[in-house]
């Protein structure tokens, strides 16, 4: 069993315990509003931290509705051949809610073998989880139990976008019509780095048929920016009449988070001048919070594991600090594209595990999370900051072999 899947199991196994055990419960202390107010405020006797403290929604978490930790719960409706690696869905998008269900799109790769890797792929052997994968999507009355609907962007003809592989979709609805963004890659050769362009495709109906307009949409930049050899993730939303497409990039490869802005779901997209927006994040998920926008920075960089906000939906600073956050998070949110104003936030969305399966078996497998980063009700449940896991999982990193040796060496 990977490393990767005993990490998940335990950290869920940890999280139901504190949830289920009253010994290994969440214990959350100082839990009382206004705790702090003694705190000196007088800005020329403020420490460094202290001032840090104060330029947070509020001086304690439990407060802070953009802090909240996440719980996980298996998505009943869908089955991975028995975990036998030819099977994965993942990088869900936003969920939508439309015609009394919801909609979440996703990578779906169905092959005749486990991933095979960079040098022994074939047309039918793929050489990465991503690789020889189609969109599909599935619908659901209550986002537990799911119903899988089939294909919603095919692999393209050869010789067009997305011939060898298309992943990585997010949904927008924009003027009574639906747009899909996603990857598209048209070969891969071995040894190649994960370079591909973004395209889209459009349609009447979240159910299709979706119609590929067949041209790239978000162009990578320049040899030497910041983001030539990339734009991964796709996330559109409304703000001011425009759409906001966030995206993966980075200065190595796709540890940073871009913008660019639209007035038409074709384009041409505008990059912001002060891209990359986010210095952290390897995927790319936001939601619309009050006047601006929070983003969920779950991985790489100096500023992972954390939650950020942007009034002027460019330029983040950090809300809060968080651990087990959802990877490749797609929240449902209620406001994406009603460019409101005021958004209320997410309470819950579909996010991936990846890893999964024995070795030789590796895929991706779709997860519920829910959190409280909603304006609309307060779930101290949520608020918890001291987690007591299992030490498995703390064993479950140990030193490598090579470490090991190195330790023991200069300490002799």
């Amino acid at each position: 069993m990977k490393l990767k899947y005993l990490l998940f199991s335990l950290s869920i196994i940890g999280l139901s315990a504190c949830a289920n055990n009253k010994r290994e419960k969440i214990i959350i202390y100082n839990n009382t509003p206004g705790l702090h107010s003694n705190y000196p405020k007088d800005p020329e006797n403020l420490s460094e931290a202290m001032k840090r403290n104060l330029s947070y929604q509020s001086e304690y978490p439990m407060e802070n509705e953009l802090y909240s930790h996440f719980k996980y719960t298996p998505l009943r409706g869908l089955e991975y051949n028995n975990d036998d690696g030819t099977l994965t869905r993942r990088d869900p998008s936003k969920v939508l809610f439309e015609n009394g269900k919801y909609y979440v799109w996703y990578t779906h790769r169905e092959t005749e073998s486990p991933i095979v890797g960079g040098e022994l792929f074939t047309d039918t052997k793929p050489a990465v989880d991503w690789d020889l994968s189609e969109i599909w999507y599935a619908t659901s009355k209550d986002g537990f139990t799911w119903k899988e609907q089939g294909v919603a962007i095919p692999r393209a003809p050869k010789g067009q976008l997305g011939h060898r592989s298309v992943c990585t979709a997010d949904i927008l609805k924009f003027k009574g019509k639906y747009y899909l963004y996603y990857q598209a890659y048209t070969s891969r050769t071995k040894g190649m780095k994960d370079v591909c362009p973004v395209t889209m495709s459009y349609s009447d109906s979240p159910d299709g048929p979706w119609t590929p307009c067949n041209k790239i949409v978000v162009s990578k930049g320049a040899k030497g920016e910041w983001d030539e050899h990339l734009i991964h993730d796709p996330y559109p939303l409304v703000h001011n009449g425009k759409i906001y497409l966030y995206y993966k990039s980075g200065y190595n490869y796709r540890d940073a988070g871009g913008l660019a802005i639209s007035k038409n779901p074709a384009g041409p997209f505008i990059k912001c001048k002060y891209n990359p927006v986010l210095n952290s994040g390897h995927e790319v998920s936001l939601f619309p919070y009050k006047e601006g926008v929070a983003a969920i920075v779950a991985r790489v960089g100096n500023e992972h594991n954390t939650i950020q906000y942007a009034k002027d939906w460019v330029n983040f600073k950090i809300a809060s600090f968080d651990n087990l956050m959802p990877i490749a998070p797609g929240p449902f949110i209620k406001d994406a594209f009603t460019d409101s104003h005021d958004g209320q936030g997410i309470s819950w969305g579909i996010c991936h595990f990846t890893g999964m399966g024995e070795k030789g078996k590796a895929h991706s497998i779709l997860y519920r999370f829910d959190c409280d980063l909603s304006r609309e009700f307060n779930d101290s449940q949520f608020k918890g900051q001291e987690f007591y896991f299992p030490k498995e999982l703390y064993f479950s990193q140990h030193l490598s072999k090579a470490q090991l040796k190195r330790i023991l060496k200069r300490n002799n």
